[in-house]
């Protein structure tokens, strides 16, 4: 049984009624100010259209050369496909499927699947197997990452400049492009939309609806026994002596809170602690050539790029590189610290500090997209060579398990302990 007229938010799990949002609106929640919906005009039209453009890029940025490297005559160039290769036959496999994953597999996998709900719906059909499809979409959100890779492209054509005569393909200009198509395809879409138009096809007659609610304090949607869907957002019913079901509209798991929230944060935060130490320590690249061998670790990559003028990019990639991931471990740790010693000290305040992990966590992938190239492009056998070193996979480990912390990690929790002073705040309002 579901809730009409009411919503919830996702990270305090506050119950309020639901409001008309005029077009570009933003309706947020009243106790911690997060975003609960945004009425985005024409939203279905827009992300078709502009989910059309980003295949036709995405098919162009992955069959043309990114990127072209000459020396005496002689031009390496690659694909980005043709850089994940390279790094897969030097045994870094593990690095290679995380770059394929994060640019080619799950940037296509976000468009087909915007495309297969959305064409149907132009001819007024209701797509085949649309809820375990949005859902899959849904948890494959986070991990799309074109927007690091350019940055980490243009890094990577600093430093080539310093070797030798770089030529820009087509590939990279096109991934420019793909990035801001799918930005705005992932900002136009509404999956609020999409799910009303699915039951005005499904219920052409309409559905009753619940009498709208009357809400008096401040009331969770666990106090109330309701349990909201963190993929489309649906309220329903808890079941007797339960504290999950499935969804009704899309199938996901639906919980009161995060099972073994805590738990889960605290074994991945941990993993990426101790793979935090060989990822600064040890080389995160070889280099080979005439001049004899260098071994680069994250830091001295920085250093170089501050000595050779590039000022701003040596400070993304220190922030990206060195100071994201120490901050989102000590970010993270903090708020299940807080937790467990069930603090009631400004909620609102660690709700941003959580909110910013999740929003910069993708980030600290920028050095290994620069590796990719630099490893991809530097083959010229006897005059120099550059390979991926063990840091770069324990690096890679640190990113994946942060993001995954971070996604264990159960805002609401924080509001828990707290629940009683805002109680107390609202009678005396």
């Amino acid at each position: 049984m579901t809730r009409a007229g009411l919503v919830a938010c996702h990270e305090c799990d506050l119950l309020q009624r639901d409001a008309h949002v005029p077009e570009g609106g933003v309706l947020r929640c009243r106790r911690c100010h997060g975003e609960l919906y945004r009425n985005r005009a024409n939203s279905l039209d827009r992300a078709f259209a502009l989910s059309l453009g980003a295949i036709v890029l995405l098919v162009i940025a992955n069959a043309y050369p990114i990127v072209g490297l000459s020396v005496s005559g002689t031009l390496v160039e690659t694909t980005l496909i043709g850089a994940v290769f390279v790094l897969y036959h030097d045994g870094m496999w593990p690095i290679a499927a995380l770059v394929f994953v994060t640019t080619a597999l799950i940037p296509f996998f976000q468009v087909a699947s915007m495309l297969w709900m959305l064409v149907p719906l132009r001819v007024n059909r209701v797509p085949w197997g649309a809820a375990s499809l949005f859902r899959l979409a849904r948890l494959a959100q986070p991990w799309g990452m074109t927007e690091v890779l350019i940055i980490g492209l243009l890094v990577a054509l600093v430093k080539l400049s310093h070797i030798a005569s770089v030529v820009v393909g087509v590939g990279l200009w096109s991934f420019g492009a793909l990035m801001l198509v799918l930005a705005a395809a992932d900002a136009a879409f509404d999956s609020r939309a999409l799910w009303a138009r699915i039951s005005a096809l499904r219920h052409p007659d309409g559905q009753p609806h619940d009498e709208r609610p009357v809400l008096h304090g401040w009331l969770s949607a666990s106090e109330c026994g309701l349990l909201q869907c963190h993929h489309c957002s649906l309220l329903a019913k808890a079941p007797a002596h339960a504290h999950a079901l499935s969804c009704p509209r899309c199938g996901a798991p639906m919980h009161m809170r995060k099972p073994d929230s805590l738990a889960r944060t605290w074994a991945f935060l941990l993993a990426a602690m101790v793979l935090y130490i060989p990822a600064n320590v040890l080389p995160v690249m070889y280099t080979s050539s005439l001049f004899g061998a260098e071994r680069d670790t994250i830091m001295s990559g920085v250093v170089y790029l501050w000595t050779s003028g590039s000022w701003l990019l040596a400070l993304v990639v220190f922030i990206a590189s060195v100071a994201v991931p120490m901050l989102k471990i000590i970010a993270i740790a903090f708020l299940s610290i807080s937790i467990q010693l069930h603090s009631r000290w400004n909620p609102e305040r660690r709700t941003r500090i959580y909110r910013m992990v999740e929003l910069v966590g993708r980030w600290s992938m920028l050095d290994i997209y620069v590796i990719t190239m630099l490893v991809a492009l530097v083959q010229f056998k006897a005059l120099a060579t550059i390979q991926a070193g063990a840091a770069a996979v324990a690096f890679g480990a640190v990113v994946v398990l942060t993001m995954f912390a971070a996604m264990s990690f159960d805002p609401r929790l924080i509001w828990d302990a707290a629940r009683q002073d805002h109680a107390r705040s609202w009678k005396h309002a």
